[in-house]
């Protein structure tokens, strides 16, 4: 019995490796391939034989394209699976009206946090302090206050 669970425990500790698992979406290798790009020259036909069909298209402007690409690493046994991103890498293609790429915008791990967002905020023009919201409340708490009632006796 002993040399079973002994060989059990080796067989267990043998098929655990020390390898990182890596977890890649979109495109692999985007920094390496966006020097491939010619602005002026590039048109929408090269750019698809580069990286193929655009992660995403502008929903505004039909003549941007965005390609995406993310990796992602186990960090070690002992944080259990967690994973920290290794790559995260944007890239944004605009073409001009002739179809030819007119700018080429790059995004990376280390530029991500100096990309400007907007700080407006949409206000809701509905507020649960108006007069209706308080009557329907109300109403609500009487048609619900028998029901309560029973609740409570049993």
């Amino acid at each position: 019995m002993k040399k079973i669970v002994f060989f059990l425990l080796i067989l267990a500790v043998s098929n655990c490796s020390t390898k990182k698992l890596e977890i890649t979406h979109g495109l692999v290798n985007l920094d390496k391939k966006k020097d491939n790009i010619t602005i002026g020259k590039s048109n929408k036909n090269d750019i698809l034989d580069i990286f193929g069909p655009p992660s995403t298209v502008s929903t505004f402007d039909e003549d941007i394209w965005i390609y995406i690409e993310l990796k992602k690493v186990n960090q070690s046994i002992v944080k259990l699976g967690k994973k920290r991103i290794k790559k995260n890498n944007t890239l944004i293609v605009k073409f001009d009206n002739r179809s030819l790429v007119n700018k080429v915008d790059f995004i990376d791990i280390e530029n991500l946090n100096q990309l400007k967002l907007s700080d407006k905020v949409t206000e809701k023009e509905f507020t649960t302090n108006n007069m209706l919201f308080n009557v329907l409340t109300n109403l609500r708490e009487k048609i619900n206050s028998p029901v309560r009632r029973k609740q409570n006796k049993r």
